[in-house]
C-alpha cells in the first residue's frame, strides 16, 4: 500500500430541493386550496476518524466529494426527501486545514471523532406556506438554498508515543524490528526507510507504547536535502525522542549536532521534546572504543549517553524503560477549533 500523508480535496454539500406549487383538485371539493410540499434538505459532508486506516492514498484518486441534492416538494403536501450525506473516512491523527494550509479546523486524533465540514442547504417552502386570508391561492414557492463549497487540506500525523530520529543507517529500523512486530525494510544502504513505520512495544502487562520510525535526516534536510523534514510531522505527537547515533561513525558528536540542528530548524515543538541519546551498533566496537565514543558524545551533548545494540539486545530493555518513564499521559479530548465537532 502506498503511503500518502497530505492531500487537497474539494467538498460541496447538497442543494436543498425546491418547494412545489400545487393545488388540490378533486371532484366534489369546491375549495381545494394550495397543497404544494416543501423541498428536502441537501446532504451534509462529514469527516470521521476511523481505525484501520494509516494512509490518505484513497484521496489521491478521488478529490471531489459532493453530497446529494434534496428532492423537490410535490403536490398533496408531500415533502421531498433529504439528499444523501457524504462521510469521508480518514486515519486517526488526521488534521483538517483550511485552503491556506495553516489554519487548523480540527485535529481528529481519536477514533470516532466526527466533524461537519459543510452543511446541506435547506429545502424551499411550497406554496402551502404562503396561503392566508388575503392570498388564498398563492402561486409562489421558494427554491432550495445552495450547498456550501469548500477546499480543504488533510494532513496525517501518526499517533505515536516515542519517536526514533537519526542519520540514515543509524539502526532505527533495526531497533524497531527488534522490539516490536513491525517489519520495516532493512538494508546496508542509506534511505532504506522511505515512509514512517509504527510498532507496538510491550515491556510488560500495562507497559505498552507505540514507537515510530521515520526516514533518516541529513544535514541540510530543512533546506530540501535528502528526503527533507516533512516526515518529522509524524513525530510531533510523541512525548519523547530516541536519538540513535551510529557508534561506528567517524564523528558521533558531529552526527548528533547535525540532527539537533535540523530539529531546531523544523520547530513545531520538536526542538523542546525530551531526548534520549543512544549509541547504536556497539556490538561492532571493542569496550575501549565504546567508552571513547560515549565520552566524546556526552561532552558534546551535555547529557548521558546509553549504549545499545539491536542485534545482541544489549542495553535495549533499559533504553525502552527510560522512554516509558518519560511518556506523558494523553489528553482525553482532541484539540479542536470548530464548534460543529461531535464525538
Amino acid at each position: 500500500m502506498k503511503f500518502l500523508d497530505q492531500c487537497k480535496i474539494f467538498t460541496r454539500s447538497g442543494d436543498g430541493g425546491a418547494g412545489a406549487v400545487s393545488f388540490r383538485r378533486e371532484k366534489f371539493i369546491e375549495y381545494g386550496g394550495p397543497d404544494g410540499g416543501d423541498g428536502g434538505r441537501g446532504g451534509d459532508v462529514w469527516i470521521e476518524a476511523t481505525e484501520g486506516l494509516n494512509t490518505l492514498i484513497d484521496y489521491r484518486y478521488h478529490q471531489h466529494f459532493k453530497a446529494g441534492t434534496g428532492v423537490h416538494g410535490m403536490g398533496r403536501n408531500r415533502a421531498g426527501g433529504a439528499g444523501a450525506d457524504v462521510i469521508l473516512k480518514v486515519p486517526v491523527g488526521t488534521e483538517v486545514l483550511e485552503e491556506d494550509r495553516e489554519t487548523l479546523i480540527a485535529d481528529l486524533d481519536r477514533a470516532g471523532a466526527r466533524l461537519l465540514l459543510a452543511k446541506g442547504g435547506n429545502g424551499g417552502f411550497g406554496n402551502t406556506h404562503f396561503k392566508g386570508p388575503v392570498n388564498q391561492a398563492p402561486y409562489r414557492a421558494n427554491p432550495g438554498l445552495p450547498g456550501i463549497e469548500r477546499w480543504i487540506w488533510l494532513r496525517l500525523k501518526l499517533i505515536a508515543d516515542v519517536g526514533l530520529v537519526g542519520l540514515p543507517n543509524a539502526g532505527k529500523s533495526t531497533l524497531l524490528a527488534a522490539v516490536s512486530a513491525a517489519t520495516p525494510k532493512i538494508a546496508d544502504y542509506p534511505f532504506t526507510t522511505l515512509t514512517p513505520n509504527l510498532g507496538v512495544v510491550d515491556l510488560s502487562e500495562g507497559e505498552r507504547f507505540v514507537l515510530a520510525d521515520v526516514p533518516g535526516l541529513i544535514e541540510g534536510a530543512s533546506h530540501g536535502a535528502g528526503l527533507g523534514t516533512r516526515f518529522l510531522g509524524h513525530l510531533e505527537r510523541t512525548s519523547v525522542l530516541i536519538h540513535l547515533i551510529d557508534a561506528t561513525a567517524e564523528d558521533p558528536a558531529g552526527a548528533w549536532r547535525a540532527i539537533r540542528g535540523e530539529l531546531d530548524a523544523y520547530g513545531a515543538g520538536m526542538e523542546a521534546k525530551p531526548e534520549i541519546i543512544a549509541l547504536s551498533k556497539i556490538d561492532a566496537l571493542t569496550p575501549a572504543a565504546r567508552r571513547k565514543a560515549a565520552r566524546a558524545l556526552e561532552k558534546a551533548a551535555g547529557a548521558p549517553v546509553r549504549l545499545v545494540s539491536a542485534v545482541s539486545g544489549e542495553g535495549v530493555k533499559d533504553l525502552l524503560r527510560a522512554a516509558w518513564s518519560r511518556i506523558a499521559p494523553r489528553a482525553p479530548q482532541p484539540t479542536i477549533q470548530d464548534p460543529t465537532w461531535t464525538p
